[in-house]
């Protein structure tokens, strides 16, 4: 019996659905703005995880030029039964103000490699959809519907309607089957049947601090649906002492030997900001079914533990990554993500280079349109990132480097570009909230130099850019950076009440270039090296 150490998932892979197929485990995450969209891990033993693919590959299938930060894909549920593999998500347009326009799809493969189909357009009443295949073969979403009125609960219930194979579409009455707790912004459902219930797990108190996990069951799937007495069966609210904290968003899976696992999300807060700029993570736990027919933790407490009891299973040790992505295979890793739209050869190739990833540069870093970025999770407190670029900028409209991203108006960026007195040289750009500044007083010249060696020191709240002529050699340029702010918690901004801003995901890191004359400028990347350190 192995020891599970929890998140099982590091850095940003929120809300994660759990299926068994087999002896397979599978769990898809929120992908947010980041193409391609839905993350699949795979395991065999719930311990050991490892990143397989992601089934939103194309444009036909995922279009999200113009979409707001952290909008895009929330919540997917990831479903299997008699033979097929079901993927419901959200596509969200826009999320901030009374309204939220939420468009709900259902995509499909024999194959959990794909290919995956074209999506099926189901509604837009509210997000977190969910596909339940009930034992009469009949298949039902659930989703929480948005109230946007004044004076009503925004979070207005989950939602129940038939949805048709046949036909692709849903069918039938809407029936609200749940209104929630007195904690409020109750969403992220899923349907169980275990023995004669029906069971309703969903999330409550929002995606932050105060988020739990409440199931209530019913003898029909219509209802009512009888609350939990305990109240929240999960939660890390009001116990600042725990590791784990925002617990909440779970979904359940058996093992062959009907063993229960649940798992949810979670974050780990930096000190002392309590900024995760690892992004809202996934966790497991072990549960059990009580006597009377309760979902518990099998300790039957409600904290999560940073140590789970992992299942009667063999262990299936993964061989790690490799820390450098060389570019020469024609293919970039499967770890890297684009903004809003798929990699493309008029933007980002290694087929003109071989070796190179050629970046030709487009709108800046606060567009929510067309950036040349492409950058990989945060997964550790310590790393080391690291690149070299070649790139030749005329005019301080060219800029290219290395950055560390939030969103569109939360990140650091170390740039080579050309400065009319330095010529070619260094400088640094941050953006927090939207509050730009240039932490240099004046960029570093490095006329003459045709590579440049970039890097990212990373430690906890910490943030060091140097670089290198010849990649042996370092210097440190611009002050220590606060690494805290690049996370959803400095992300959300309320003014009197009202919410100007919120984020979802987590802290990337990665290379870029940009060029704001639209001459097309590019520049060339030899490698990227992520490494975590112990």
């Amino acid at each position: 019996m192995s020891l599970i150490v929890n998140p099982i998932l590091r850095g940003f892979n929120p809300d994660p659905s759990i299926i068994r197929v087999g002896d397979d485990f599978y769990i898809a995450t929120s992908t947010f703005e980041w193409f391609p969209g839905v993350q699949i891990h795979h395991s065999r033993d719930l311990k050991n995880w490892q990143l397989i693919g992601h089934p939103l590959t194309r444009k036909s299938q995922l279009d999200m030029i113009g979409n707001p930060d952290s909008g895009g894909i929330w919540a997917p549920c990831l479903s299997y039964h008699e033979g097929t593999f079901y993927l419901i998500f959200t596509d969200v347009k826009s999320h901030i103000g009374p309204f939220k326009d939420t468009h709900n799809y259902l995509v499909t493969a024999q194959n959990i490699d794909g290919p995956w189909s074209e999506p099926i357009y189901l509604n837009s009443s509210g997000f977190d959809p969910s596909l339940f295949h009930d034992d009469d073969g009949r298949k039902w979403l659930v989703n929480m519907v948005w109230d946007h009125r004044k004076n009503k609960n925004s979070f207005g219930g989950i939602l129940l309607q038939e949805f048709s194979p046949k036909e692709k579409r849903l069918i039938g009455p809407i029936h609200n089957i749940f209104r929630g707790t007195k904690l409020g912004l109750t969403e992220a459902p899923h349907i169980y049947k275990h023995q004669d219930f029906y069971y309703l797990l969903t999330a409550e108190g929002g995606t932050r601090y105060e988020h739990a996990v409440t199931v209530a069951r019913s003898k029909t799937l219509y209802g009512p649906y009888e609350l939990d007495p305990i109240g929240p069966i999960l939660t890390s609210s009001d116990k600042p002492e725990l590791e784990l904290q925002k617990a909440g968003h779970a979904s359940i899976v058996h093992t062959q030997n009907n063993e229960l696992y649940l798992v949810h999300l979670t974050g780990r807060p930096l000190k002392p900001s309590v900024n995760c700029n690892l992004g809202r993570e996934t966790a497991i736990q072990k549960g059990t079914w009580t006597e009377d027919g309760w979902l518990r933790l099998a300790d039957g407490g409600t904290s999560p533990h940073l140590h789970v009891e992992g299942p009667e299973l063999p262990e299936n040790f993964i061989e790690p990554e490799p820390d450098t992505e060389h570019f020469n295979n024609g293919n970039i890793s499967i770890h890297f993500n684009t903004l809003r739209e798929p990699l493309s050869d008029e933007w980002g190739t290694t087929k003109v280079r071989p070796g190179f990833l050629r970046l030709t540069g487009r709108e800046s870093l606060s567009s929510n349109h067309r950036q040349s970025l492409v950058a990989r999770r945060q997964q550790a407190f310590s790393v080391i990132a690291e690149t070299v670029v070649e790139f030749e900028p005329e005019t301080y409209q060219h800029l290219a480097g290395l950055v560390y991203y939030y969103n569109t108006k939360n990140f650091y960026y170390l740039w080579i570009s050309h400065d009319e007195e330095q010529g070619k040289s260094l400088g640094i750009m941050s953006s927090d909230r939207g509050l730009y500044d240039e932490p240099l007083e004046t960029p570093v010249s490095i006329e003459g130099w045709e590579r440049v060696y970039l890097k990212a020191d990373l430690h906890y709240s910490n943030l060091q850019f140097y670089f290198s002529k010849d990649g042996e050699t370092w210097t440190a340029i611009g002050p220590i950076l606060d690494a805290s702010k690049i996370s959803d918690d400095n992300v959300e901004l309320k003014i009197g009440g009202i919410l100007l801003d919120q984020g979802f995901t987590g802290a990337f890191i990665g290379v870029c270039t940009q060029d704001l004359s639209g001459q097309g400028k590019y520049a060339d990347f030899d490698y990227f090296t992520y490494r975590e350190r112990k």
